[in-house]
């Protein structure tokens, strides 16, 4: 059983969650309440929401947890050369744009729509609602690959303090998801931002550079960096996606 959160409640201890055995494990509590006050103080504490429609907000803390290290990010050669001829385009006015926060609504919900003929989404309305508003102030953030001024591809997410919590990506065009993430690891690293909170673990993440910790971890690393000066000015100008990143060939 997990305790039900009416809207002033607190969130039980994330070491209460369920467990392997319960067959859902990390599951917390559940809430119909999914306000921004109610998202800050959830990813302040370790929580994230992930439920389906018609369903109750779910609420969980997973363990192991999956993180990326700013500084472990991998890029691939294949995946260099693309960079490589991004970052000329945007130096010599070409087609290829990377931008934070330009759209941030198109981007969610790309992120949102179905893919692989797979039929519903997490992201759902509600969802796309107060992470609107979370945008609105300052809190939730998009970073974006564009061509021909058209969103091709997308990466979003919370950050707070100096963590970056991850929650989707999406590509309309190939590698897309990942030339926008390298754009948000580099700038995070450059301020100050040494973990992005991918939450589970996942074999694309995995050749990424991420890795799963434990939870009691995680929450160490969370309390050390979550009241830390957040980043403020969001901007990639003369941002290279390349630098100080580790290679390797596939």
């Amino acid at each position: 059983m997990i305790p039900w959160l009416e809207q002033n409640d607190p969130f039980p201890a994330v070491e209460t969650a369920l467990t392997e055995e319960s067959g859902f494990p990390g599951l917390l509590a559940a809430s119909a309440d999914l306000s921004p006050d109610r998202l800050v103080n959830a990813y302040r504490q370790g929580i994230f929401p992930w439920f389906s429609e018609n369903q109750p907000v779910l609420w969980w803390s997973t363990d192991p947890r999956m993180v990326l290290p700013t500084e472990h990010f991998v890029i691939s050669h294949s995946l260099k050369k693309k960079l490589r001829q991004i970052h000329k385009s945007i130096h010599t006015g070409g087609p290829w744009k990377l931008k934070f926060d330009a759209d941030f609504g198109q981007v969610i919900k790309a992120c949102a729509a179905p893919r692989n003929h797979i039929a519903g989404t997490w992201i759902t309305d509600e969802i796309i609602d107060n992470y609107q508003k979370l945008h609105e102030m300052g809190i939730a953030h998009s970073s974006e690959l564009w061509y021909e001024n058209r969103l091709v591809g997308g990466a979003y997410g919370i950050c707070l303090g100096k963590i970056f919590f991850g929650e989707s990506m999406f590509a309309r065009v190939r590698d897309a998801s990942k030339i926008a993430l390298s754009h948000l690891v580099f700038f995070l690293k450059m301020n100050g931002v040494k973990m992005i909170d991918c939450q589970q673990e996942t074999a694309h993440l995995a050749s990424l550079g991420a890795r799963p910790i434990s939870r009691a971890d995680f929450t160490v690393h969370l309390k050390s960096v979550i009241d830390l000066p957040p980043v403020t000015s969001w901007k990639s100008d003369n941002l290279c996606p390349l630098c100080s990143f580790h290679t390797i060939s596939r």
